[in-house]
């Protein structure tokens, strides 16, 4: 067993029904759904390993699996948290009731309450119909917690403060936003904002920063380090399961290109220890504004913020 936590990033479906900006998902060749037995031998390679938490996420959205409800009733069991990410479409009471509980965190993507913001950002999505399961979400639910993610793209900014008090007002007050646009398959290089920017601005609104939201402590971090030989945080702290079991390399592969191993033959830990070995692939590696994401004083600075929000909390 590795002496560091990991956390999962587990892929019920790469099919999706938005075609949100930001997501590239013309770039997945063949969309697919985890069929039962592959979710059955996850879940077994996950209880063996040292696993910090399970994100239910990937490239698709999770709701849309014709399996949802069998799938929450298998984790209900599990020790390991799972939380899930979900653009809200399908957020009916039924599966939110169901959930409750069973899920730790349910994080809704959310652009902004203006509709003509959130039909160029959220496409192919219904505003008015994610925005009622968003407030049904927050009447039901009493064990899981709802988490809105704001989407940190130039275009939302202008109605940030409205959406965030529109938020307010339905008395949800779990609103959060990552201080990086994830630039998958380099899609986003006309809409990348300075990281320095967006942390001021979630800081002026008061909003979690999802900075290190992945990362259990420091010290795993540091273990992380010592044991990989690129040392790149995001992809060292957090393991990729795709829809089909393959391991990918890192998260941010959402082609599904590079494959390090399938669940049928490889345990978590076989996949981490070959991993460990493994340089920058420069296909995948040279365009990612996550590389070297923390370096230098920057990392100093942000280790400093983590262990000062991890004692307020504590």
């Amino acid at each position: 067993m590795k002496t560091y936590k990991t956390s999962i990033n587990m892929e019920w479906t790469s099919k999706c029904n938005a075609r949100c900006i930001m997501c590239p998902q013309s770039v997945i060749r063949h969309p697919m759904l985890m069929k039962p037995q592959v979710f059955d031998k996850t879940l077994q390679r996950i209880a063996e390993a040292n696993i910090f938490r399970v994100v239910i996420a990937g490239y698709g959205e999770p709701t849309t699996h014709p399996q949802f409800m069998p799938f929450i009733d298998k984790i209900r069991t599990q020790p390991v948290r799972f939380d899930m990410v979900s653009n809200g479409q399908l957020l009916d009471s039924d599966k939110i009731r169901h959930l409750d509980g069973v899920i730790h965190t349910l994080t809704v993507s959310f652009s902004s309450i203006n509709p003509a913001v959130y039909r160029e950002v959220h496409v192919n999505l219904d505003h008015e119909r994610v925005k009622q399961n968003i407030v049904q979400a927050q009447q039901v639910l009493n064990k899981t917690q709802l988490t809105i993610s704001l989407t940190p793209l130039s275009q939302c900014l202008d109605s940030l403060e409205e959406t965030i008090l529109w938020f307010r007002r339905q008395g949800i007050n779990n609103l959060s936003m990552s201080p990086t646009l994830y630039n998958r398959a380099g899609n986003l290089n006309d809409q990348q904002m300075a990281t320095e920017r967006l942390r001021q601005i979630i800081k002026t609104h008061q909003l979690h920063s999802q900075e290190l939201d992945f990362v259990p402590t420091l010290s795993d971090i540091v273990r992380h380090c010592l044991h990989n030989r690129f040392r790149c945080i995001p992809r060292n702290v957090d393991l990729f399961i795709a829809s089909n079991g393959d391991y990918l390399y890192c998260y941010n592969d959402i082609s599904h290109q590079h494959v390090i191993g399938n669940i049928a033959a490889s345990s978590i830990d076989e996949v981490l220890t070959k991993r460990e070995r493994m340089e920058e692939i420069p296909a995948l590696c040279d365009g990612c504004n996550m590389k070297n994401r923390y370096g230098g004083f920057e990392a100093i600075k942000v280790a400093y913020q983590f262990s000062k929000d991890r004692l307020l909390l504590a």
